[in-house]
């Protein structure tokens, strides 16, 4: 074993799991041991507390000539349950036929800690880095980043930077180059709506009173039409269409209709009418149920009306939808619905706006340079349909676009068991980091 993969496994070891407060000290050690690792790089480092966890910077020696760019990651990882379900323990990396599997693997100690050992490597060998790092390492990101938003905006000289470079999104396919250039937006709301006062003899009382199932199940129906568009009215006011040269080239990926359905287990494909399953994955925007319930949930039968039932919604959006407005018209399209025989009591969740930068922009033609030089084939510029709030804050409060440079694999299963990253893109994302600091330095 390479002593970068001693060093990787020794990262994956710490249980840095930012939601359970049971691992508070193991993120703190996880922090701790970042803020050595560079420090022995010969980089400079600070661990910055907030109110959960710490935030870790790191920065190169500073030259005046030389672009600076701000690499961002996280160290903080996921739960590990259902446990009995890993075929190896989560916290002790184990590698299988070039797979090291372990809970953070990809996501996104694997991913960030090649762009360390990118940094490192290019230190070793010439003495210095052809631009100018700053390494910004969060350890809340599973919990939504709910600190570091202030912390940008409280230390906008300290990340003061040109371009920003994250890899925390995925590759279409092995070997297969891929730049994220958008993410969708999202809001959430969960509503409950309430009848009679208690649960009542479905017999005794059936046909007299509203049954709140019905109802929710009547209003989550009533959020789609036969041809998959959404019915919240003003719903696309906003929407910016997909340009024609973005349809073209996911046009030419693998087919995502199948893909679609080989990666999910589902036997066929629904959506929106006029978009392959990739276009409404990446580029346009959805109403999901999430949750939903009410009655009986027990073995066999239980002849009731329940007294309540609920829906947990999620909607993913899209340049230039306003979460902020979808939610509120969602929350009225609904409310309008409800009658005097039942109430209904609306909880928003929370939010984060779209995010798209232009792929074709100096910079962006920099780093498709890079991934092209890296893995010898043409980069595929994808959006992706989930959300990482904080690039769109590291826009709005730094005021620069992100390269997203994704390393993980579709079958690397992040967020559950068995989670892994191949020692192919491990070692592919430290020759990535090279090739990009070159290219951004001349860029």
């Amino acid at each position: 074993m390479s002593p970068q993969t001693e060093s990787f496994f020794e990262y994956l070891r710490f249980p840095s799991i930012s939601t359970d407060s049971k691992y508070k000290r193991d993120v703190e050690n996880c922090a701790d041991w970042l803020i050595g690792r560079f420090k022995g790089m010969g980089l400079s480092a600070e661990k910055y507390p907030t109110p959960k966890h710490p935030v870790v910077v790191a920065k190169s020696e500073p030259k005046k000539d030389r672009p600076t760019v701000l690499i961002y990651g996280h160290y903080d990882v996921q739960p590990v349950d259902p446990v009995e379900e890993w075929d190896t323990p989560p916290f002790e990396p184990t590698l299988i036929d070039g797979r090291v599997f372990c809970r953070g693997a990809t996501d996104n100690k694997g991913q960030n800690f090649a762009h360390i050992l990118g940094v490192e490597e290019a230190l070793k060998s010439d003495g210095e880095l052809p631009v100018n790092v700053i390494f910004l390492l969060e350890g809340e990101e599973e919990i939504g980043s709910p600190n570091l938003t202030p912390f940008l905006g409280a230390n906008r000289e300290l990340l003061a930077a040109d371009i920003c470079a994250v890899s925390d999104t995925g590759m279409i396919a092995p070997g297969v180059p891929t730049m994220t250039y958008g993410l969708r937006g999202i809001g959430c709301l969960e509503f409950v709506v309430r009848g009679p006062a208690l649960d009542l003899h479905s017999g005794v009382y059936g046909g007299a009173v509203a049954n709140p199932a019905q109802v929710v199940a009547k209003l989550v129906a009533s959020l789609h039409d036969d041809k998959g568009r959404v019915q919240v009215p003003g719903f696309y006011d906003k929407v910016i269409p997909l340009e024609q040269w973005e349809r073209d080239m996911w046009a030419k990926l693998p087919d995502g209709n199948a893909a679609t359905m080989k990666e999910t287990g589902a036997p066929g494909i629904w959506g929106e009418e006029g978009y392959t399953a990739l276009e409404r994955r990446w580029g346009r925007p959805t109403a999901e149920v999430n949750g939903i319930g009410g009655g009986y949930q027990g073995e066999g039968s239980k002849t009731v009306i329940p007294r309540e039932a609920m829906a947990k919604l999620s909607f993913r959006l899209v340049p230039d939808q306003d979460p902020q407005e979808i939610i509120s018209a969602a929350a009225k399209f609904i409310e309008e619905q409800i009658g005097d025989d039942c109430r209904i009591e609306m909880d928003p969740g929370h939010d984060g706006t779209a995010y798209v930068m232009d792929p074709h922009s100096k910079f962006g033609d920099a780093a498709q340079r890079a991934l092209k030089a890296t893995f010898n084939d043409e980069p595929r510029l994808i959006r992706e349909g989930g959300s990482i709030p904080i690039i769109q804050s590291i826009k709005d409060i730094l005021g620069i676009d992100t390269l997203m440079l994704g390393l993980a694999l579709p079958d690397c299963q992040i967020h559950a068991p068995n989670e892994n990253f191949t020692i192919e893109n491990f070692e592919a994302g430290i020759r990535l980091n090279q090739n990009l600091l070159k290219e951004l330095a001349g860029a």
